[in-house]
């Protein structure tokens, strides 16, 4: 597998993942060979690129639940595209609260955990779909703390637009090395996008609230400032835990992605910013080191997860591959200096996954129920 550049796209070459149009109607399916008329509508939605498949590589599998999430997000990215445009133009909000809706219909009543794929961003896109991936993930938090329905509401809605005055310097947007002058710029945006958002929801203040405590107290990890005077709400809590996780996860053509486990024990380093009870919450949402997970030690050797470790999720059973040897990393008098460094992930960033190295080690587990690949 391997990313095209949609310049670089030619009849022929088969997709590794299925495209959806802005109504969530599958398009091309996986395995299907790309027409003159697919790149055009590629190059119609916007799109930077796609993933690829080799001449003779086997399509790789997907559950029905990662189909719809992939579906669920191409429909969301637009309607929130469409939103925080109106937003910037006329100062009001038309859909934001049918688009908040839907998420928490969808996302913010799981009884179970979830598989959070990244899709690849450009600076184009960045904002729109850091916007929905912040709100999933404020409506699965908030549901697991038991928070109240309109407080929910509020902090996805917070969630959709917190960064908003963004969208004003999008030639800046995610800059490596930003200078002087940009970070002041930039700086002038947040402000004002917070004004946006205070004239747009003058009849929801919460709102603004949470997006402007959220900030400070993701700043004060730079400055130092006290924020236990601030008396932030549960709200900005979750905002602040959520955003940062995926602005780290994020899958960006420009650069490497931060490790799922770098980014939980930022969180665990942290615990004046990111709230213990909110930083739980996520784990409790999505799939991290779950049985069957490949994952690399700090080491250089590679492991297989064989069981979750409930009590403290960086330290799972584990069977090492060199020696097929059981280690259990909570056994900290036996492991002390071995821990989990990063993830193996696939070349779309998916889990490496081994079920069946589970079941010939006799490890009861799940089986993920993948969907029938079609024949083209």
């Amino acid at each position: 597998m391997r990313f095209v550049k949609r310049e670089n796209l030619k009849t022929g070459m088969r997709l590794a993942r299925p495209i959806y149009n802005k109504n969530g109607v599958l398009l091309y399916e996986r395995n299907s060979k790309l027409t003159r008329q697919g790149i055009e509508s590629i190059r119609n939605f916007g799109l930077i690129g796609i993933f690829i498949l080799e001449p003779a590589e086997p399509v790789p599998p997907m559950t029905q639940a990662d189909l719809e999430f992939e579906r669920f997000q191409t429909m969301c990215v637009f309607s929130i595209r469409e939103e925080l445009d109106k937003i910037l133009q006329t100062r009001r909000v038309s859909r934001i609260q049918m688009i908040t809706a839907n998420i928490i219909k969808n996302y913010g009543h799981l009884d179970k955990k979830i598989s959070f794929i990244q899709n690849l961003r450009s600076k184009e896109d960045y904002i729109y779909k850091h916007s929905l991936n912040v709100a999933i993930l404020c409506a699965m938090i908030t549901h697991v703390m038991n928070i109240k329905v309109d407080e929910q509401m509020e902090t996805v809605q917070a969630a959709l637009v917190h960064d908003i005055g963004k969208l004003t310097v999008m030639d800046i947007i995610e800059s490596e090395k930003p200078s002087l002058d940009e970070k002041m710029r930039l700086e002038i945006a947040e402000v004002g996008g917070f004004d946006m958002i205070d004239i747009a929801f003058s009849s929801a203040p919460n709102v603004k609230r949470i997006c402007v405590q959220a900030r400070k107290a993701l700043a004060s990890l730079n400055t130092g400032e006290d924020i236990n005077a601030m008396r932030m709400g549960n709200g900005a809590r979750v905002l602040a835990v959520a955003e940062t996780y995926d602005r780290m996860t994020a899958v960006q053509f420009e650069k490497e992605p931060t490790s799922e486990v770098a980014v939980l024990k930022y969180f665990l380093d942290n615990p004046r910013v990111f709230d213990s009870r909110v930083v739980n919450a996520l784990i409790k949402s999505i799939n991290i080191l779950v049985p069957g997970v490949s994952v690399e030690l700090n080491t250089g050797e590679k492991a297989l997860v064989l069981s979750a470790n409930e009590q403290n999720v960086l330290q799972p059973t584990i069977l090492m591959f060199g020696d097929n040897s059981i280690v259990d990393l909570a056994d900290r008098e036996m492991y002390e200096d071995l821990e989990i460094k990063d993830i193996m992930k696939t070349m779309d960033n998916r889990h490496v996954m081994d079920i069946n190295l589970l079941k010939q080690s006799g490890i009861k587990v799940e089986e993920p129920e993948y969907v029938e690949i079609p024949i083209i």
